[in-house]
């Protein structure tokens, strides 16, 4: 059962007050997974630890970076159920997981950061893992 808004409701501000598109709804997923030109990137976003302490504050100082994907999103694991569903589904051949972050290239997945790639690294690590992958696809 999702956790009540008011508790998430701050770690979704933690993503869209830096720019990152959220999309709540299945519709709103395939509208974004639908424009297939150019790089994205979607980070599944989660309330365990190693969202807050390593995701999100990755995701941010990553696009902080000259080279980053056009459109970034995040779809919210554990609250925005349908959503969430919808996005794994449309993000290619990977195990869920949460957190996690796909970077897409023209609507192909080149680039996934699993939850086990994240658990225990610090944000500066993860984000250097970003940049990386922002230089050689973005």
């Amino acid at each position: 059962m999702p956790y009540p808004e008011e508790m998430v409701a701050p770690m979704r501000a933690e993503l869209t007050s830096a720019g990152v598109r959220e999309l709540r709804t299945p519709a709103e997923v395939d509208a974004w997974f639908a424009q297939k030109q150019g790089t994205a990137m979607l980070l599944v976003n989660s309330v365990c630890g190693c969202a807050a302490g390593s995701a999100r504050p990755a995701v941010k100082l990553a696009l902080d970076n000259e080279q980053r994907p056009v459109r970034v999103a995040t779809v919210f694991a554990g609250q925005d159920l349908d959503a969430t569903a919808r996005a794994r589904e449309l993000i290619g051949d990977v195990p869920p997981s949460s957190p996690s972050i796909a970077l897409l290239k023209d609507g192909q997945l080149v680039h996934f950061v699993p939850r086990h790639l994240i658990e225990g690294q610090s944000a500066e690590v993860v984000a250097v893992e970003l940049i990386d992958a922002f230089s050689q696809y973005c």
